[in-house]
Parts: structure tokens; sequence; C-alpha cells
């Protein structure tokens, strides 16, 4: 019997892929393939794996030896779920694998815009130790200021967790409140949004990107914000209308932005945010740090696994949870 054969798109550092070898588990065959030769890679495939964007309808209804598309990221708001559904092809998520490097790039991302590092690094670099009178320009500390999360899913709560240590205030807004015990362990303060926006200092993006989240961020939310409050997001760029924030940026109306996202990407070499000095500005990397990736094909292989031996898998998104079956009957997107 043939090795069931795992398709690892788009091409990745051959150094990330000796990672995903050593891990692979054994009984598998592992082929990675680039953009261009995937379609034709999945005519035989058992599972495919990676970062994947859109497949059109024709592609995944071709795939028919596919028993699951397991993604290597959390998000997941550029896949064809309308057309795995009708392929009956579960999707799933990685588990988490990248929340802890993501939450310190959030991190990262607010010392920076309020500190204004990168301003101050292009300054160095450009031969000017400093501009104006000391005090002129404006830095602030975390410590003692008001942080919101906006999503206290695996992300938010690993924010949370690394910012207990830093006496910041920790108030949060999720659709799903949290349980009391949990908001205790993670000493955090429920506030709906609106107050949350009024409130922070700094205010962190950590939701998926859908019809319900697109412009979560506009401009009535971004009016509500203090004039010396960042916003950082390090979700999906969708999450924020880039219009409405130029506008407040460019005003004054908050003191900067960190993002790691845009609504496009990459973005527009004229876009308006690469002209102002108090964004900063990172070309969605926050998640796939060296550490990470052992955790990201760790989890990605055992759901693998667990849907070879017939068992359910895990992380499958929620918009196609409905696809696969309790524990034991494996799963009922495979269509063979």
């Amino acid at each position: 019997m043939a090795e069931p054969r795992i398709v690892l798109a788009p091409t990745l550092d051959p150094d990330v892929l000796a990672i995903a070898r050593e891990l692979l588990p054994v009984g598998f065959e592992l082929t990675m393939v680039g953009k261009d030769e995937l379609p034709a890679a999945l005519l035989d495939a058992d599972y495919l794996l990676g970062f994947i964007g859109h497949l059109d309808d024709d592609t995944l209804q071709r795939a028919e030896r596919l028993k699951l598309i397991q993604l290597v990221s959390v998000g997941y708001d550029d896949f064809n779920l309308a057309g795995a559904r009708a392929a009956r092809i579960p999707v799933a998520t990685n588990g988490g694998a990248n929340a802890i490097a993501v939450a310190e790039h959030a991190i990262m991302l607010m010392l920076c815009t309020l500190k204004h590092l990168t301003e101050l690094d292009d300054g160095v670099h450009a031969g000017r130790w400093r501009s104006g009178p000391m005090g002129s320009l404006r830095l602030y500390e975390l410590w003692s200021s008001t942080v919101g999360m906006v999503g206290m899913g695996r992300i938010g709560r690993q924010v949370a967790q690394r910012l207990r240590g830093w006496e910041t205030t920790l108030v949060y807004y999720d659709p799903i409140r949290l349980s009391p015990e949990d908001e205790r362990e993670l000493d955090v303060r429920y506030l709906p949004l609106d107050e949350l926006l009024g409130a922070a200092d700094v205010v962190t993006i950590h939701v998926p990107l859908n019809d319900r989240t697109r412009h979560l961020i506009d401009a009535a939310a971004l009016r509500l914000m203090k004039p010396t409050a960042v916003l950082v997001n390090t979700s999906r760029g969708g999450l924020v209308d880039e219009q409405a924030l130029v506008a407040a940026l460019s005003e004054g109306r908050i003191l900067g932005v960190g993002l790691d996202v845009f609504s496009q990407e990459p973005p527009p070499a004229d876009h308006p945010l690469f002209g102002l000095r108090n964004a900063v500005l990172t070309p969605h990397l926050a998640g796939p740090t060296w550490q990470s990736w052992p955790r990201r094909f760790g989890n990605c292989f055992a759901n693998i696994s667990r849907v070879e031996r017939g068992e359910r898998p895990e992380w499958v998104v929620p918009e196609l949870a409905d696809l696969v079956e309790e524990p034991g009957s494996g799963a009922k997107g495979t269509r063979r």
C-alpha cells in the first residue's frame, strides 16, 4: 500500500523544510510544490499542508483523494470555504502554534510605536543625533498604561499573560466573555468595545477577519480613542479601515499605529501609510519565528495523523465544522 501523500505548499526555505521532514510522522510521504504546481500535485494528494491562499472550485473538486486541508497559519479569510464545502474537504488551522510569536510581536509594536523607535533609528542611521529641544518628541512608557485587547482567543491570552508583570491595566472585549475564573487568572477586565476604545492607551487587535469584523476599527471607532493612544494590528488588515486610519494619524487624533498586516498584501508602493512617521510597519511576519516552526509542523502532522487513523481532526474552522463527525467516525469530508 502506498504511503499517504502530504503536499506542502508553497515553497519554503530549505532550513524550514528540513524541520518539516524531521518531524514528518513515519509512514507518510511529503512533497513540496510551488504555487503553480499545486493544482496538478493535488490530483493524487491525501493531505494539503501549508500557507494556502485561494483555491478555485475546480481545483478542489478534482482533488478527489484529499482528506484534509491543514493550514500552517491561523488565518483563513482568503481561503475558498464555499469550494471546500462543495468538495466536502475539512479545513483546519494550526491550533495556536504561532500565538506566542504573534503576542511578542504585538508587544514589540506597542513599544516601538510609543517610543517612536523607527523614527529614531532612521535618524541615527542618517547621521541625525537628535532634533529639537530635549522633550520635544513625546515618548511614552507602557508602564501604568491601560492596554485594551480586542479578542481574547489564544493570542489575546498570550498577550495578557506577558503583560501581567508590566504594571499595566488589562481590559478586553470579546463577543464571548471569559469565565470569571479565567478573568481572575489573567487579571483582565471585560469592557464593551466602545468603552475599551475610550479607556485604552494601547488597543491591540486579535480577532479573525470575517463579514462581521471587517472594518471593526473604522472612523467612528478611531474617534473614540485618546489622542495619546496607539493602535496595534497583527491579525488581518481588513479589520481596520485604512483610509480612516490614515486620516486619524495625519490629523494627530491618535498617537500612532503598529501594523503587521494590510488590507492588500503586499501593499501598493504609494500606500499613504508609508509616508507617515507615526506608523511602524512590518511585512506580515509576526508568526513565523524560528521557534514557532516546530510547533506549527508538530500540530499539523498530529492533526493529519488523527485523520489517517480515522479520528476527528482538531481546529477545523467553524464554518466547516459540520463536515466532520464525532471521534472514531472519521471525516465526512472524504469522498471515497
